[in-house]
């Protein structure tokens, strides 16, 4: 095994940190869908994720080839820089699941590594061609090409199976669904794994440890592959509620559609080695097939805010990595308060989130989203409905008196008004 420093077993050990939140952030991107229709209970499907990930970060190294010797130049690099790196994209990762927002590890991951970078050795040092093309891309083209698939796939299935019976077909795309979900575990073990990996990889050569060019040693893969399924296996919740219930309301063959979608793009940008982020594949296809049902919605209250994390993850862990690297350069003293400050920080967002415990009991409650504007001024102008009197409040519950202005017989009570939909 390699010679280790101090300093390249304090990265090692919070780049498989950074790994674990990577899998309970990214756990929403295989089981969310399987979990809010009904296919999987919740404690099932994430362990079933957390095994196929394991299995997935075996399949291939050609995404941690892209983080060890692609993104940055190795040559250049210290253990310290790739530590300040790892601090940016953990913090971004915890926030962001504090708040339920659905925003890209990999990307997070990548930001806090040029960000640090760049504060080592300039801008010279960060792979401007490799950046754009691998990394920069695809996070543009991956979710509308996702999308478009699971809206064209759905509204295929909808149309195919229309004259089927409802319960058998319900059965047969549920099957389907927990197929589809395995498959994007497995992805997201291939592609995702294999981003820790790198970034392992590339401490070891920036400690001597292993020579420039090397692939991954088999514990590294064999320990960023365990991290991340144990990561998955915890769950996060939070995010799983936005993706399954917050984005759009899917039924079983949507889920199916968008799964099937996310997969195929993510195995095939993980065999071209682009650094894909599956989360926002995912999110592509959820919304790809939501729009793809006759009536189906997509709530953009909540894809804007996943929209507004999505632009701010490279320049946020970026910002973070720098300034984290400005203070390790200033010695071992240095290194010792960034890391107290990541134990700091951690430890008080996971005190916030247990002021409002998501967990498998209850990440598949409705949840409501505030009414906009619009909504608010509809129902202010909508009148009560016919038989009703506005100002008495009995009038909500007919069936408790009688007398003047109020209704006497439940029978003859007028329907409620429905709720007016959320804009």
């Amino acid at each position: 095994m390699e010679s280790f420093s101090l300093i390249l077993a304090i990265v090692v050990v919070t780049a498989l940190a950074f790994d674990f939140t990577n899998g309970f952030h990214d756990t929403a991107n295989a089981m969310a869908t399987t979990i809010s229709t009904g296919a999987l209970k919740p404690k099932i499907a994430v362990t079933m994720s957390a095994a196929l990930n394991l299995v997935g970060a075996f399949l291939s190294v050609e995404v941690a080839n892209t983080i060890s010797k692609g993104l940055v130049d190795e040559t250049g690099i210290r253990p310290e820089v790739i530590f300040a790196a790892l601090v940016g994209a953990i913090l971004w990762n915890l926030l962001t699941w504090l708040v339920g927002l659905p925003s890209s590890s990999s990307h997070a991951l990548m930001g806090g590594l040029i960000g640090a970078t760049v504060a080592s050795a300039g801008l010279g040092a960060v792979h401007g061609e490799v950046l754009v093309t691998k990394v920069l891309l695809p996070a543009v083209a991956a979710p509308i090409v996702a999308g478009l698939a699971a809206m064209l796939a759905t509204r295929f299935s909808y149309g195919i199976g229309g004259k089927a019976e409802a319960e058998a077909t319900r059965k047969g795309y549920r099957a389907g669904q927990i197929a589809s979900a395995g498959l994007v575990s497995l992805a997201h073990g291939t592609n995702d794994a294999q981003k820790t990996m790198g970034i392992i990889t590339l401490a070891l050569i920036a400690g001597g440890a292993i020579s420039p060019g090397s692939n991954p040693p088999t514990w590294v893969i064999l320990s960023a592959g365990l991290a991340i399924a144990l990561g998955t296996y915890i769950g996060g919740w939070r995010i799983i509620r936005t993706m399954g219930k917050g984005l759009t309301d899917l039924e079983p063959r949507q889920g199916f559609a968008a799964q099937t979608s996310a997969a195929t793009a993510i195995l095939a940008s993980s065999h071209l080695g682009f650094s894909l982020s599956t989360t926002h594949v995912v999110s592509g296809s959820v919304m790809g097939a939501g729009l793809g049902r006759k009536g189906g919605v997509v709530r953009w209250s909540t894809a804007t805010r996943m929209f507004v994390a999505w632009a701010l993850t490279l320049p946020a862990a970026a910002l973070v990595g720098a300034g984290a690297e400005s203070v390790t350069d200033l010695g071992d003293w240095g290194t010792a308060v960034v890391a107290v400050f990541l134990v700091s920080a951690s430890a008080a967002i996971w005190k916030l989130s247990r002021r409002e415990v998501v967990d498998h009991t209850n990440v598949v409650a409705e949840t409501e989203e505030p009414a906009g504007v619009v909504t608010t001024a509809i129902a202010a102008v909508i009148p009560p409905p016919a038989g009703t009197v506005a100002e008495d409040p009995a009038v909500a519950f007919p069936h408790q008196s009688t007398g003047p202005g109020r209704v006497a017989d439940p029978a003859s009570a007028a329907p409620a008004t429905p709720p007016a939909a959320t804009v």
